[in-house]
């Protein structure tokens, strides 16, 4: 690969312009990273480094830090978090989408997403052009996940079909990805014929592929379809996950897939506070006007069915109440945020990352405590969400 070296005089030449470019094997370069990213870039060798700098750094840039921000669509997993507290190391998110139709009032990306949710223009395109990048810059491969921020599988994919165009081109740089994930409340959507060929064809890796030993020593699948299910009723699915795929056909939809050999990772995600809630006097949720999201009962259900359909584990974490973008708390959420009050008490909701979320030991002692029993019980493997994000090669 040819290095970017620049003399005395190119280099004054470059910063008039605007252009960085940096003798890569020069070790203060890692300086201009944002220190946020940097443990992505330390440590790898000299040819990772530069594949990994062109890529994700912009190529014109006359600031001072650089952050990962020049992909057009096959973009860095989480542009917001530190290295060191959510280390997702160099893995891509495809979010096929902007905004979501499934209108969860819980949803994280409600605060950063918009409300409406609408096709990215030009996809095919820009697609495209990243794909042509990674094969340029000969980028390693590395986890890729659809979609983080947008349900890849929601209403819109039926009329404009922008996650069969980005699985057709991840199955074509197949060498470019290691673990191909889709997250999704529309199992039924990817069980459809057209696109359990192109998931079959993502999972069947040839031997010379760069990940092979690593999937066979980790017995981990190539492509895996982790379907959102946290409610087991109907009648709370409605109240919290207001416009998604109904509980029965979730269930259908992952039947479909498990029928088809495809991996399946069933999110029991997030888990919310029971009734009778710990509070003086006792209280129930429908009395703070809320419908009883998960009930013991309900969480047997949904561990028993993910024995059943031999899910690969579950993950899970607790809910959070996310300050939407550009709006005020949906009143679902208004009233969780005082039942969260009424839990904490004598403290207070902890307020991080634009989020309120429970003490841990509340949230141990209310939700994940009597979960992992169930789990345990059934003989499921349950994992944080961080956690399994992490472990996903």
């Amino acid at each position: 690969m040819k290095q970017l070296v620049s003399t005395p005089v190119e280099a004054h030449q470059n910063l008039r312009s605007g252009v960085i470019r940096v003798d890569q094997s020069n070790p203060d370069f890692l300086a201009k990273i944002d220190p946020h990213f940097r443990p992505v870039w330390e440590g790898r060798p000299a040819a990772e480094e530069m594949a990994l700098r062109r890529y994700f750094l912009p190529h014109r840039s006359r600031q001072a830090v650089l952050t990962p921000s020049r992909p057009r669509v096959i973009k860095w997993y989480c542009p917001f978090a530190a290295q060191s507290v959510f280390p997702t190391g160099h893995r891509y998110c495809i979010n096929v989408y902007v905004g979501c139709s499934c209108r969860c009032v819980y949803c994280y990306a409600t605060s950063y997403e918009p409300a409406t949710p609408a096709c990215k223009q030009h996809f095919a395109r820009l697609l495209a052009k990243d794909l042509a990048d990674l094969e340029r810059f000969d980028v390693p491969p590395a986890p890729v996940h659809l979609s983080n921020s947008s349900d890849p599988f929601q209403p819109l994919e039926l009329r404009f079909g922008h996650t069969k165009c980005a699985l057709e081109g991840l199955l074509a740089h197949r060498h470019r990805f290691s673990t191909v994930t889709l997250l999704t409340k529309y199992p039924g959507v990817a069980a459809r014929a057209d696109y359990l060929q192109l998931l079959k064809s993502l999972g069947e890796i040839a031997p010379m592929h760069p990940c092979a030993d690593r999937w066979a020593a980790a017995g981990s699948p190539a492509v895996q379809v982790e379907v959102s299910l946290a409610f087991w009723r109907e009648e709370a699915r409605l109240f919290w996950d207001v416009a998604a795929a109904s509980v029965a056909r979730r269930i259908e939809g992952i039947r479909a897939l498990r029928a088809a050999g495809i991996p399946v990772v069933l999110r029991i995600d997030p888990l919310f506070p029971r009734s009778p809630l710990p509070t003086q006097p006792v209280q129930t949720l429908p009395d703070c006007g809320l419908v009883e999201a998960q009930t013991l009962a309900d969480l047997e259900s949904l561990v028993s069915f993910a024995r059943e359909v031999g899910v690969r584990h579950v993950v899970y974490s607790p809910a959070k109440i996310v300050l939407p973008w550009r709006s005020g708390l949906p009143a679902a959420m208004q009233d969780l945020l005082r039942v969260y009050r009424a839990l904490a008490a004598p403290q207070k909701p902890v307020w991080r990352g634009g989020s309120w979320r429970l003490p841990r030991p509340v949230v141990e002692q209310l939700m994940t405590g009597p979960f992992l029993e169930i789990c345990q019980r059934h003989g499921v493997t349950a994992k944080f969400c961080m956690q399994n994000l992490i472990e996903t090669i």
